[in-house]
């Protein structure tokens, strides 16, 4: 008899012990700090925000070397960039943090009013755009540039998202309204004209509807369309037709439209296997445009070498594994193709702008993400970045919610 009262007291207290441990946990997850208490994050989410929180810090200091020379020469302040860049970090570490604390559903919900509200403005810039080296991609409010073809990134993601992902449960009417934003925004970007966005855009529609299930034969179709687009809006700006032809062989014009180019083969091809040394970089002294932003890759090569640049390489293999085990894990279709979009934009657009500095593809102006001096950039990135950590987020079951609003742990 004693034996089975110490069985149902220790039962009992088991029980109490677990509704405590249940209360608590309860009591944490409501917690508005974060989400979700840091040690019951899975170990991808940790792991991205760790290498995200990484990749910023490291891409001030790339900055501040890039930046230093030209900010004395220029502004008389040799840390005159890395201290604008610092500020809008903390503007965009601020809505990194209200953004994963946001259910995707929510995020959703937004989607589509923000995504028409973007492409207004990006219509708006042929009318009202400013004009920086042929391209019209800026908006003037007061002391702030808008580029809005960089902000809208995020929720075209989240509208794909959306529409791919209960593409067979939607009428036909609603997806050829999307399909023809989707469109519409595109060739918007085109007439910028900004053909290195409009491709990222493009490749960034066409992977999500893979990851959707979406018939080969329709993606086929599409890709071989945009080459189609492309390749007519490349013969039919003079601007963007010598940009290819100077990426096919620079050295016919080496003082004009290959000049950018030869400079950051110049620079890559100076920092050898293991580089000249954090900021010892000769070529962004006098030679190389554009070093804060479009080849601030070339500047990283020359001051680590081969092997950085291969470690750099690495460090996005990294963060392209970690996207697909967040998508993998992912509970439903939205949750997923919002992972593998945020993951194509930070990766992708990455590998794009290495691939410029290199001359593996036609000079663009496609700043490296979390790296390139540019508010806009740090906005759409960092948004970016805390939808794939929601995602990893909201692959846990500890967020999950009865009609009642009350949190179930399981």
């Amino acid at each position: 008899m004693s034996n089975i009262s110490n069985t149902k007291i220790q039962a009992q207290l088991n029980q109490k012990n677990g509704r405590k441990s249940k209360n608590h946990l309860e009591s944490l997850i409501n917690n508005k700090i974060l989400p979700l208490p840091w040690l019951y994050w899975p170990k991808e989410g940790r792991l991205i925000l760790g290498l995200i929180v990484f990749w910023c810090i490291s891409g001030i200091f790339i900055l501040g070397s890039a930046s230093w020379w030209v900010a004395i020469r220029e502004m008389g302040d040799g840390a005159y960039y890395i201290k604008r860049q610092i500020i809008w970090l903390g503007a965009s570490w601020s809505i990194f943090y209200l953004a994963i604390n946001i259910n995707l559903k929510k995020w959703l919900r937004l989607s589509g009013p923000c995504l028409l509200i973007g492409m207004v403005l990006i219509a708006s810039t042929s009318f009202f755009g400013s004009t920086v080296n042929g391209s019209t991609r800026w908006l003037i409010i007061g002391p702030i540039q808008v580029q809005p073809s960089e902000l809208i990134k995020p929720f075209i993601i989240l509208q794909s998202a959306k529409l791919f992902g209960q593409w067979e449960r939607i009428n036909s009417e609603k997806k050829l309204f999307w399909l023809t934003i989707f469109a519409s925004i595109i060739l918007l970007i085109i007439k910028q004209p900004n053909l290195s966005t409009a491709a990222l855009t493009g490749i960034l529609l066409w992977m999500i509807a893979l990851a959707s299930g979406i018939d080969f034969r329709y993606l086929f179709n599409t890709a071989l369309s945009g080459l189609v687009i492309g390749s007519i809006s490349i013969f039919s700006n003079p601007y963007q037709k010598i940009r290819v032809m100077s990426f096919l062989n620079p050295w016919l014009d080496p003082q004009e439209s290959g000049y950018q180019l030869i400079q950051s083969l110049y620079a890559i091809g100076s920092g050898g296997l293991f580089g000249e040394g954090y900021g010892l970089s000769m070529q962004k002294l006098h030679y190389l445009p554009y070093r804060s932003t479009d080849f601030i890759f070339a500047v990283f090569a020359e001051e680590f070498g081969f092997f950085g640049s291969i470690l750099l390489l690495s460090f996005l293999l990294l963060v392209a594994y970690l996207t697909l085990k967040i998508s993998l894990n992912c509970r439903n279709n939205y949750s997923k193709l919002i992972a593998i979009g945020s993951g194509t934009i930070l990766v992708g657009q990455s590998i794009m702008h290495i691939a410029v500095s290199a001359g593996a593809m036609p000079t663009t102006g496609l700043p490296f993400p979390l790296i390139s001096y540019g508010g806009n950039s740090l906005i759409s990135s960092l948004l970016i970045a805390a939808l794939l950590v929601r995602s990893s987020i909201e692959s846990t079951d500890l967020l999950v919610k009865n009609p009642s609003n009350k949190l179930l742990t399981r």
